[in-house]
């Protein structure tokens, strides 16, 4: 495994095991998950870069779409969630009682 396949793995499971052991606010989730995403963005660049796939080229940019989608997403939940409870804290919020 080369250095650069190296980081960029580690940075993605250090992205995963953020999401996975702490828990504690919406908005440390949501940089968890961006992280992630960015690892996989890079990653996939990088692939198609090395392999020299012109039809490969539009799945990063696939990625950053969605992945802006999901970051816009995650901020209105972060919005309405402290508007609503007082507070970000994931402990506080019950999906059974709205």
């Amino acid at each position: 495994m080369t250095p650069v396949h190296f980081s960029f793995t580690s940075a993605f499971i250090l992205g995963l095991m953020g999401l996975t052991f702490h828990r504690t606010h919406l908005l440390s989730a949501l940089l968890c998950l961006e992280g992630m995403m960015l690892s996989l963005f890079i990653a996939l660049a990088l692939w198609a870069l090395q392999f020299e796939a012109t039809s490969f080229s539009t799945a990063p940019l696939l990625l950053l779409a969605f992945s802006a989608c999901e970051a816009s997403t995650g901020l209105a939940l972060l919005v309405a969630t402290a508007r609503t409870h007082g507070t970000d804290r994931l402990q506080n919020l019950n999906l059974l009682q709205c």
